[in-house]
């Protein structure tokens, strides 16, 4: 039986707005903790490591004192960083992934292809302004970082919703399980990297 390399990264990334530390596993069990100071930002994690099969631990001190800025996109600099190291040259993989996730009268869509060229196609609108301590704005800055550190190209796109809240959580919801599948091995390709160029 062949073993497979464990796919995980350790991170600690400080600035004079930030100092994170994050760990990790792309074939875990959805197991998260959590601690960014934004408490809306840590459930909408929270359900981003359930919902992709993700191990994450994830901690933040952040220039919460200014606004949720900073920690926010550090965060998806980190996070994509991490998805970009854990995932090596990228043999085996599935490489897309999409979903279409509804959370009662919302729905959104996430397309993700992990092809080494990073970019966010984002269509998705929000009724207000700020959930909890979190201002709306900020979920397409987190996504649109990640992507870039992580070096992929994610079209996310909100079907319908009403509730802002519901809209989030849909879309953090979508992008997970699309991601799950593009990191997904794929039996068949005897350890290929999928690509007619041989790189991504």
């Amino acid at each position: 039986m062949t073993t497979q390399t464990p796919r995980t990264a350790t991170l600690n990334r400080q600035t004079n707005e930030t100092d994170i530390a994050l760990s990790l596993s792309l074939d875990g069990e959805g197991k998260s903790s959590i601690q960014t100071g934004i408490g809306f930002f840590d459930h909408m994690l929270e359900a981003l490591a359930r919902h992709g099969g993700l191990d994450l631990e994830v901690r933040v001190k952040g220039d919460l004192h200014i606004d949720d800025h900073h920690t926010i996109e550090d965060v998806g600099i980190t996070l994509g960083e991490a998805i970009h190291r854990a995932l090596g040259d990228k043999r085996g993989i599935e490489r897309f992934g999409f979903a279409l996730v509804p959370l009662d009268e919302a729905l959104c869509e996430a397309v993700v292809d992990i092809s080494g060229r990073p970019f966010l196609a984002w269509n998705i609108t929000f009724p207000r302004e700020i959930i909890g301590t979190m201002a709306t704005e900020m979920v397409e800055e987190f996504f649109r970082a990640l992507c870039m550190a992580a070096r992929i190209t994610v079209h996310m796109n909100g079907r319908a919703g009403t509730n802002a809240h519901h809209i989030a959580e849909s879309a953090f919801k979508a992008f997970a399980r699309a991601l799950r599948m593009a990191l997904a091995r794929d039996p068949r390709s005897a350890g290929r990297i999928p690509s007619t160029k041989g790189v991504l």
